[in-house]
């Protein structure tokens, strides 16, 4: 399949705020007007607050239609430019019904968001648009200025600055979760940040491979699983799958088991290359338990010794996460140890 990659962002373009999943902004105002701020003192965005940015979080709930009602008005406004999610939740799944997916292909556009997102970022690709798993207004833009510069640059280059190939480096530093958002005392804070000593870690590969990448939120993707909105297993040809889990912390053994049941539906043998996102709220020894479960799965149950697996990347519920975007080809060079972008990210 050919896919849409949308237009590229200038400086002055009106983007759309939008909230697709859960109603945070409406409990924590002050954490989304800070997003808000970023989004136009730094970027240089003009925001456009879709109906359902700040509306409250039991209303929310109630009316999914509405929520894909303004997706589908954002992508139909011809003077919005892009869409970025409020953040996450747990209940996306909902609106997939009612998005105008004829209007959205025609108008192709930036669509931006993680987690619970990955229900429409997924389902939106898989019909043939390019879409960005990457930061949310309240967690990770609002943040931006607590954060090391090389995440403004990267933002600038995924999504202002296209080149035809990009080199993802791993941040020097990296934080998970923040203070308590209750007291607008911590708008815009980050939890003590780490020093990042370990990088990637290549468990195993030879070669270059390269795909299309294709991923999300572990959890999400579970959701998805046995509905309409799921990829038949024929789409995983060609793909480099990314995965990560959500704030409340999958286990290892659920991690190996959800692994395990991608091997039995012929995923594993079809894609090429296995990225996993820096494992939320997980201690080293989690995360070393984390990267022998992998293993054990695609090596000795599936006999799989030569797809390239690298795990603790820097993307997911921990910050500054990289822009993966979905759909657009990647290569991982296991020699060399790299992870690069060979087609532009934006048109």
């Amino acid at each position: 399949m050919e896919m849409i990659t949308p237009q590229r962002l200038n400086k002055g373009d009106t983007v759309a705020v939008l909230s697709p999943s859960a109603g945070v902004p409406s409990v924590f105002p002050h954490i989304f007007d800070q997003g808000i701020q970023i989004l136009e003192q730094e970027l240089n965005l003009k925001v456009k607050e879709m109906d359902t940015a700040r509306a409250a979080a039991e209303q929310l709930h109630r009316n999914p239609r509405q929520r894909a009602e303004d997706i589908n008005r954002a992508f139909a406004d011809p003077e919005i430019k892009a869409i970025f999610c409020s953040i996450g939740g747990d209940d996306s799944i909902r609106i997939l019904p009612y998005l105008n997916t004829d209007l959205i292909m025609k108008n192709p556009k930036i669509i931006m968001g993680a987690s619970d997102n990955t229900t429409f970022l997924t389902y939106l690709n898989q019909l043939g648009m390019v879409t960005y798993y990457g930061p949310t207004v309240m967690a990770g833009i609002s943040q931006l200025s607590r954060l090391e510069d090389n995440y403004k640059r990267h933002i600038l280059n995924m999504l202002f600055n296209p080149s035809d190939t990009y080199d993802f480096q791993p941040y020097t530093r990296w934080s998970e979760g923040y203070p308590d958002w209750a007291d607008p005392n911590n708008t815009g804070k980050i939890n003590e940040d780490k020093r990042n000593t370990e990088g990637w870690r290549w468990l195993q590969g030879e070669g270059i491979n390269s795909g299309k990448l294709y991923g999300g939120c572990i959890e999400v993707l579970e959701m998805l699983k046995g509905t309409r909105y799921f990829c038949d297993v024929e789409f995983f040809n060609d793909k480099i799958l990314f995965l990560e889990n959500a704030e409340e912390t999958t286990t290892v053994e659920q991690i190996r088991r959800i692994i395990r049941s991608y091997g039995m539906q012929g995923m594993l043998e079809r894609i090429q290359g296995l990225l996993i996102g820096r494992a939320r709220d997980y201690s080293d020894q989690k995360k070393e338990q984390l990267d022998d479960a992998i293993i054990s799965v695609v090596r000795d149950e599936f006999q799989n010794h030569m797809l390239p697996i690298i795990t603790n990347v820097d993307f997911g519920h921990t910050d500054p996460m990289f822009i993966l975007p979905i759909g657009i080809r990647t290569e991982v060079n296991c020699e060399e140890k790299r992870i690069r972008l060979v087609e532009p990210s934006v048109l």
